[in-house]
């Protein structure tokens, strides 16, 4: 019983470090616009229909807003950019 969970935590922790370290590199790149990025990101994941990939960059999106108080978090935005994603798949 504890060596499952000690893999479920250790899962977890996999889990979570991705997440930290992919938020890290988004706000590296565009501090500014790191939080729309990984809003692009979940969109693309949910319009795909792949719910592991949302959720992760949804928690990257968090995150992000978590880390820098210079990202830009406008819910308009966010809204237009899973709208944009969202005409894009249909067009394609």
């Amino acid at each position: 019983m504890l060596t499952a969970i000690r893999r479920w935590v250790e899962r977890r922790r996999t889990i979570r470090q991705r997440w930290q370290a992919d938020a890290r590199a988004l706000v590296a790149a565009d501090e500014v616009n790191a939080y729309y990025d990984a809003q692009r990101r979940a969109a693309r994941a949910r319009v795909r229909g792949d719910g592991q990939e949302f959720f992760h960059w949804a928690k990257v999106a968090a995150e992000v807003a978590r880390l820098t108080p210079r990202a830009a978090m406008d819910i308009e935005i966010v809204r237009a950019i899973a709208a944009e994603e969202e005409e894009e798949r249909r067009g394609s």
